[in-house]
């Protein structure tokens, strides 16, 4: 299987990491650009025939969940052409990792899902991958069969933001003291939930954080009530600690005896065994994983998520006053409009909004 090329679409990629982007965002851009490329190749189109017309036909082959299909045989052909070259080489050299030995029958690999399409969110994203690569085309100097603006995003549908009870918050928080029954997963899992409700930082800021970023002071070997973190774009902020949360941080800590560098560490599993020290860290589907068990054995009916701890951190610190510009600092958003979303998305605070300023109160 042959793509068909996207002029400069290296540079594009490389311009992107010059700007700071994230590595996750850096594959987010690979992928959408590699789906509209397989896209292209199953209409035999070269990227100097891409029209409008081309582009609606495109939102319908992401409505429709086929870039699944086109993903499969994309990574079949990949790994053929690997069995290819390990079949010239000869039975006497070893067979790379990850080769697989013959086709899988019945075709192509299903994922869950994959009858589905794609949101009107998520295809907005990948046009927007799209429309980016374009305005660095034209930035550069380099012709474009059209135009950024002539690619038109999906009506998307306004979600309002749910957070759970300020209760029901704590009682997760505090769920591992009960359900978890070793000490060490019990102590982590308590210091983990407690540090992204305290400081409401983003979950891929939590695993990437290293021990020797959490400082100790004093005789006593305190933990230091801040920390410095890495978030979106490399940005540098302090995020801040409750003496709760320091409390339950230094209990974890105490009970590494580990030379590992990373603050929190898996117990058990395939990243407890890598020969690669700094990969010996908890991992976001951890997390997000144990969250969603601790909420089902609660019977929490909202969803509650890493990132919906950080929407609780911004809603429960604006119901009680907290500056809007405050919190936007402490989440490390550039726009104070991103700030809003999480800030009126209590309908406590709705409420008593309007109690407190409606001009007809007292009437």
């Amino acid at each position: 299987m042959k793509l068909p090329e996207l002029p400069y679409k290296k540079e594009f990629l490389l311009s992107l990491v010059n700007n700071n982007m994230s590595e996750q965002t850096l594959k987010n851009y690979k992928r959408d650009l590699l789906i509209f490329q397989l896209f292209l190749m199953k209409e035999k189109r070269s990227w100097n025939n891409v029209d409008k017309l081309l582009v609606l036909e495109y939102k319908g082959f992401l409505k429709n969940g086929q870039h699944h299909k086109m993903i499969d045989l994309w990574e079949e052909s990949k790994n053929e052409k690997k069995n290819d070259e390990y079949a010239k080489e000869g039975p006497g050299k070893a067979r790379p990792e990850g080769i697989i030995k013959e086709s899988r029958p019945g075709g192509s690999r299903r994922r869950p899902n994959s009858k589905d399409g794609l949101s009107a969110r998520s295809i907005n994203r990948m046009l927007s991958s799209i429309r980016s690569y374009i305005t660095f085309l034209v930035d550069i100097d380099v012709d474009s069969p059209l135009p950024s603006s002539s690619i038109k995003m999906l009506k998307t549908t306004k979600r309002e933001s749910q957070v759970a009870e300020f209760a029901e918050i704590v009682k997760l928080i505090e769920f591992p003291e009960t359900f978890e029954k070793k000490r060490k997963v019990k102590y982590r899992n308590r210091a983990i939930l407690e540090l992204l409700f305290s400081t409401g930082m983003r979950i891929s800021e939590l695993v990437n954080l290293d021990r020797d970023q959490v400082s100790l002071s004093g005789e006593a070997g305190d933990i230091e009530s801040k920390i410095y973190v890495l978030g979106k774009g490399k940005k540098q902020r302090f995020v801040y600690l409750t003496d709760r949360c320091t409390s339950y941080l230094k209990r974890y800590l105490e009970t590494r005896k580990d030379d590992f560098s990373a603050l929190f560490i898996p117990y058990r599993g395939v990243r407890r065994t890598s020969a690669d020290e700094d990969e010996i860290r908890i991992s976001q589907n951890y997390v997000q994983a144990m969250m969603k068990k601790y909420r089902k054995l609660l019977g929490i009916v909202i969803p509650t998520t890493p990132h919906s701890l950080r929407h609780g951190f911004a809603t429960y610190l604006a119901e009680q006053g907290a500056n809007p510009a405050a919190i936007q600092h402490l989440l490390g958003h550039e726009s104070l409009q991103t700030t809003t979303r999480y800030v009126h998305s209590s309908d406590k605070f709705a409420e008593k909004t309007h109690r407190k300023y409606h001009p007809l109160k007292n009437d």
